[in-house]
């Protein structure tokens, strides 16, 4: 698959907006540009059969599965809704993103 323009990065807070964990939010750990996925702390849980290693015992566990960046949404900073990312060259030349929604920096 051909690489996805990603307007969500590591450390932001987003909001899953279609599947078993809509509604709710976390912030995203890992982001697979390649994939045009995410992981995202806490949401779409999984249960994986793991063997025992030197630093973890077998048995059953919950991790997180990756999550598709369309499923997902930037959480804005003022209202805490959901906010797509817009772009803004300040005066010193610099590029930061921006709420649409409310005009806040992210």
């Amino acid at each position: 698959m051909a690489n996805v323009k990603c307007k969500i990065r590591k450390g932001d807070e987003v909001i899953v907006l279609t599947g078993k964990d809509k509604g709710k939010s976390g912030e995203v750990t890992k982001v697979l540009p390649s994939e045009g996925r995410a992981i995202v702390q806490g949401i779409n849980m999984v249960k994986r059969h793991q063997r025992q290693t030197q630093t973890q015992e077998a048995g059953i566990i919950n991790k997180e599965a990756s999550i598709h960046i369309s499923n997902l949404a930037l959480k804005d900073p003022k209202s805490g809704k959901a906010t797509k990312v817009g772009y803004k060259i300040e005066k010193d030349g610099t590029k930061t993103r921006i709420a649409k929604a409310s005009g806040e920096a992210i």
